[in-house]
């Protein structure tokens, strides 16, 4: 009879150790997070009890793998096209580079700063993906109807939040309700567009979506207003977001995969 192997894996940010045959076949799994070894090939318990002893640790629960839950079962039937959960941080700015010629001087993409918001959604996007741990799940350039998108969609214990990206490039950033100044350039309303994303998430999701603002490589980050509406989004600078795994008190597990399942499906944000 062919000998197990066993090879550590990661699932939905959970480490798994998957009993496989030479070949690949997954013949049983043990999940440490739940004390529980999955078996796909019954009669072969015994083998897998005895490739994985050195593993476990304390009691666990033998049987088969566990019914699919609706949002697993949900993402099985989704249609890759209409499935958001490869976009890249930064998807839609990806193209819009790809479309500039090569011949075309450094200087005008330094004008535009598509590169520079390129490289402040990928840094905010990985910091994002590292919440998966601590139960976050994250998509990246969520599309609106016409031409917007949620640069990052975080779902996780302490709620949802669509987060907006601001590339700084080492300067000062002023904030005063609903403007953002960047060094000496003209205010922005960045909180305005935001809320607006946040929105619009609420209402695809039928839920409670709070607005993030989120500053890269700022050298200084003022807020000047304190009126009470500035209060709804959040302001963090993209060194403090891994604090956001310390919080909770929202939304439950199931509840957080429940979310993900239906915001990844690219029909839900037709109607945002």
């Amino acid at each position: 009879m062919a000998r197990l192997r066993v090879a550590p894996a990661q699932h939905q940010g959970h480490e798994r150790l998957y009993v496989t045959l030479a070949d690949g076949t997954s013949v049983a799994w043990y999940d440490r997070d739940a004390d529980r070894i999955s078996l796909v090939r019954a009669d072969r318990e015994d083998e897998v009890m005895v490739v994985l002893a050195p593993y476990v640790t304390g009691e666990v629960t033998v049987g088969p793998p566990p019914v699919p839950t609706a949002a697993e079962l949900d993402r099985l039937c989704l249609h890759p096209d209409d499935d958001l959960a490869p976009n890249r941080p930064g998807e839609a700015l990806y193209a819009d580079l790809d479309a500039v010629p090569a011949s075309a001087p450094a200087r005008l993409l330094r004008r535009d700063g598509r590169q520079e918001a390129l490289t402040a959604q990928r840094l905010v996007g990985e910091a994002l993906d590292a919440l998966e741990g601590a139960g976050w799940r994250v998509l990246h350039a969520v599309p609106l109807p016409g031409a917007a998108f949620i640069d990052h969609l975080a779902i996780g214990p302490a709620g949802v939040l669509a987060v907006r990206t601001l590339a700084a490039r080492k300067q000062r950033v002023r904030i005063a309700d609903p403007m953002v100044r960047l060094g000496r350039s003209a205010p922005v309303p960045h909180l305005r567009w935001a809320r607006r994303a946040a929105e619009g998430a609420s209402l695809a999701l039928a839920l409670t979506v709070a607005p993030a603002l989120v500053v890269t490589g700022a050298s200084r980050l003022e807020t000047l207003s304190t009126s009470p509406g500035a209060l709804d989004v959040r302001i963090l600078r993209d060194d403090a977001l891994p604090a956001l795994g310390r919080l909770g008190g929202v939304l439950k597990p199931a509840d957080v995969e429940s979310v993900y399942a239906t915001a990844r499906n690219r029909k839900t944000w037709i109607r945002a």
